[in-house]
């Protein structure tokens, strides 16, 4: 027999014998952490796995719910900021100008011009008390 095709039970045992993880090496055995630790971890970590194998439609459903959450958030401030703000506008305009002659929809539309920046409402006079 050749030293080619014979195999060495050390090599072999090397091969199977990975050693800790480098998190494990560092935790519990460097820092010293508690073992029931380590068993928690070690447990949710096979849970986690079988979760994912039994979930996996449910999982990829909850993911792409949060991630349409994610994209639509800013559009969603940004509707409810311009709300914030022309409703702002319109009790100062109601309160502070002479809204005599003005309708609810003209009053809707110098609100919105001055949340974006349109100086219109300053060319209303103001009370004179």
């Amino acid at each position: 027999m050749n030293k080619e095709e014979t195999s060495n039970p050390k090599e072999t045992r090397k091969k199977k014998d990975r050693g800790l993880p480098w998190w494990v090496e560092l935790l519990f055995v460097q820092i010293g952490l508690p073992d029931q630790l380590l068993i928690k971890i070690l447990k949710t970590k096979k849970n986690t796995k079988e979760l994912i194998k039994k979930d996996k439609k449910s999982l990829l459903l909850f993911f792409v719910i949060v991630l349409v959450l994610a994209y639509f958030y800013p559009v969603i401030k940004h509707a409810k900021n311009k709300l914030d703000c022309e409703a702002i506008a319109k009790n100062y305009i109601i309160n502070n100008k002479n809204t005599i002659g003005i309708n609810n929809r003209e009053l809707k539309m110098l609100s919105t011009n001055f949340c974006y920046g349109g100086e219109e409402i300053y060319e209303i006079e103001n009370f004179k008390n």
